[in-house]
């Protein structure tokens, strides 16, 4: 059973999400997970090539490979995550979707259980909308929406921090300063591990 973990990371907050969240799906009996993060767009890499933050994140993902179609296709569960942009996903993230038109005319993907993971600069910076519109695409090609319910641990609060019920998120600060609550990571694990077990309930 395969769980794809697929992300993409400027600054390093989406990806330790993602790596909590694959530290979850691998808890799961037969798991084996997947971590691969999208395609960087050419017209972002000057912004890259000019913060001394971007580049050291990016160094430490050098082991980890570009997400390809056939990574979507083999899975049977998915975990997307990515930094909020004017309340939706970002557009490299947006770039992986829209490649998997042949998936969606062959129905490749309907029946996967998937869950998103969102970072924004602040508590009110489109935690939720970035989950919600994220969802749409994935109800398009068929997938099995999988959330976060308040019976995990670290959901009921009131913190400045993450956790929805639409998906594991963290709030990076405006100056992406701030690191991912040790809750929020949990909250990732445990998104991991849900969408890790409901792919094997559906293998059956």
């Amino acid at each position: 059973m395969k769980i794809l973990v697929v992300y993409y990371s400027m600054y390093g907050h989406v990806l330790k999400l993602a790596r909590a969240a694959a530290e979850g799906a691998q808890t799961v009996a037969g798991a084996e997970v997947v971590l691969r993060r999208v395609q960087e767009l050419e017209a972002n890499l000057p912004k890259l090539q000019a913060s001394k933050h971007a580049q050291e994140v990016l160094a430490r993902q050098q082991d980890i490979p570009i997400a390809t179609m056939d990574d979507l296709r083999a899975a049977d569960g998915v975990i997307f995550g990515t930094p909020t942009r004017f309340g939706n996903m970002c557009a490299q993230m947006k770039q992986y979707f829209d490649s998997a038109v042949d998936l969606w005319a062959q129905g490749a993907l309907e029946g996967k259980p998937a869950g998103v993971m969102v970072s924004t600069a602040t508590t009110h910076g489109g935690q939720e909308t970035t989950c919600l519109t994220m969802m749409a695409p994935l109800l398009h090609l068929g997938m099995i929406i999988v959330g976060v319910p308040y019976s995990t641990p670290g959901m009921l609060h009131t913190e400045g921090r993450g956790g929805t019920p639409y998906g594991a998120t963290t709030v990076a600060g405006g100056k992406n300063d701030l690191e991912p609550a040790p809750e929020d990571l949990e909250i990732a694990r445990a998104l991991g591990r849900r969408v890790a077990k409901i792919a094997q309930k559906l293998r059956g």
